[in-house]
């Protein structure tokens, strides 16, 4: 018995060295359908847990600078809060993430209605969009590794084409979650996928995100009308309340009442990054841990948004979360690409793969 209690202390100190993936049975939904939660570990002690429900980060807990770990993302401690109607925490986006004026866009030729469910809009994917599924998890050990996979149907929430999806959710060991998204259709469709966390970075619960420093890798963003609906013109952020090409403070001008910022309510705005292929969109700071975040992506787009409609949310350990006590970095096609054509293409078409990398890297200072 002692030879495999210390057998069994080996194995796990091993598997803690070389990072790991674990997961086990979290709930099951409404239909009956099973949801895991997984735990990727690596050797510094940085953990993310990841649902196959909707394919939601649950958590990331990372030291500060002191090494004390906190898990730096908004959401709940079981699987109930997620089943219901919650603000998208930590979610996988899609078919279409972010906004389609009018919820239809025409595609070579053919004119597509999608779910209207923001107003006159369609936002998210719809009703049934990729957050409310159970998707087919696998664990790739040898990478520390979750791939997840789902096939969207012909036609789902109005989208065209069979959508096989596969998202892969790597830890390293240099302190980065890495995000991989790919797609490949049977018809020309639209497709845009990201996630959605809540990040504060001085650890969830507690308060608002007002404190962060950020900068982002942009000198442009995307004008919108009052639906948030892109008029298709790209207007300078330079000397504005949006500039963060240097960095500022997330509530330095938060409360600016002059355009483009949103009069008061915060920002929730789609900036167009700098730069080519893998790039870095973001870098955020927390400067009472020294926790940083950056952000690198493939995409030619970062959503910033400051949780402005959050109010009185149960969250973890019984935390209440409000406006502002969160931000989100959304990496993407830009919002309306469907409908606008001089914007960077969100169109696949058989034969092609949607790929999509995004890395949220993490150290302290």
């Amino acid at each position: 018995m002692i030879f495999r209690a210390i057998l069994a202390a080996i194995l796990t100190l091993s598997i803690c060295a070389q990072g790991a993936v674990t997961g086990k049975l979290w709930g099951t939904t409404a239909a009956g359908k099973s949801a895991e939660l997984f735990t990727l570990t690596n050797a510094k002690g940085t953990t993310a847990q990841v649902t196959n429900y909707g394919g939601i980060i649950v958590a990331i807990k990372i030291p500060d600078k002191a090494g004390k770990i906190a898990d730096i993302v908004l959401g709940f401690d079981s699987l109930a809060p997620y089943l219901g109607k919650h603000p998208h925490f930590g979610c996988l986006t899609g078919r279409y993430a972010n906004r389609i004026g009018g919820a239809s866009f025409t595609l070579d030729g053919v004119e597509y209605q999608v779910t209207a469910n923001s107003g006159k809009n369609h936002i998210h994917g719809g009703k049934a969009n990729f957050a409310t599924i159970v998707w087919e998890a696998s664990i790739l050990a040898e990478e520390n590794a979750l791939e997840l996979r789902y096939t969207s149907v012909d036609g789902e929430e109005g989208f065209p084409g069979k959508l096989d999806c596969r998202v892969t959710y790597t830890l390293t060991e240099t302190n980065e979650l890495q995000i991989k998204y790919q797609a490949t259709t049977d018809k020309p469709t639209v497709v845009n996928l990201t996630n959605h966390s809540y990040f504060n970075l001085a650890g969830e619960g507690s308060g608002d995100v007002l404190g962060h420093e950020l900068m982002i890798s942009a000198e442009t963003f995307t004008a919108t009308d009052d639906a948030l609906i892109p008029t298709g013109e790209l207007e300078s952020v330079l000397g504005t309340a949006l500039d963060f090409s240097t960095p500022h403070l997330i509530g330095e001008r938060i409360e600016s009442q002059i355009k483009p910022l949103l009069q008061g309510k915060g920002y929730d705005h789609n900036y167009v990054l700098k730069g080519q292929g893998m790039k870095l969109a973001a870098r955020a700071r927390d400067p009472r841990s020294g926790r940083i975040m950056e952000v690198f992506t493939s995409e030619p787009g970062v959503q910033l948004y400051t949780s402005n409609h959050l109010k009185g949310v149960a969250g973890k350990s019984g935390h209440i979360y409000e406006k502002r006590h969160g931000f989100c970095l959304e990496t993407q096609k830009f919002p309306d690409s469907p409908n606008k054509p001089q914007f960077p293409s969100a169109s696949l078409r058989p034969g092609e793969t949607y790929l999509h990398q995004t890395t949220f890297k993490f150290s302290a200072e």
